[in-house]
């Protein structure tokens, strides 16, 4: 990769494992649908794919959105907040679900009396979403 092509990459603001938080809003909402990480290479694929690509600490590898449930993240805007240490994807959400629980929103809970409620509707049964 030339270095023209890659300066963009570093004005990215890694934490010392490598990784950026990143933001997924709806891009026509403005909702925040979920936050997640991303490293360099997911960035990279990112933007020259169009589709969200996150780093998943947990499986330790690149995560695709969607490689599983099928609902995949459309990438129409990348942003990087002021400090340069936070990524925000405007993205168009396949499916209208973007949280493993088969909601529309990782934000689901609200802090209500003093408990969490879910307040917001499962518009798919996840055991139907993730199929073995």
């Amino acid at each position: 990769m030339s270095p023209q092509a890659s300066s963009w990459l570093d004005e990215v603001r890694f934490d010392a494992d490598g990784l950026v938080t990143v933001i997924a809003q709806d891009a026509l909402s403005r909702r925040v649908l979920m936050v997640a990480w991303a490293n360099r290479e997911a960035l990279a694929e990112t933007a020259a794919s169009r589709q969200a690509v996150y780093w998943s600490r947990s499986r330790g590898r690149l995560w695709r959105k969607g490689e599983e449930s099928g609902h995949r993240q459309r990438v129409a805007e990348i942003r990087l907040d002021c400090d340069g240490d936070v990524v925000m994807y405007a993205v168009e959400q396949e499916g209208g679900i973007a949280c493993h629980t088969g909601r529309e929103s990782c934000f689901f809970r609200r802090l209500d009396g003093g408990a969490w409620q879910a307040v917001d509707p499962v518009l798919k049964d996840p055991e139907l979403i993730y199929r073995k």
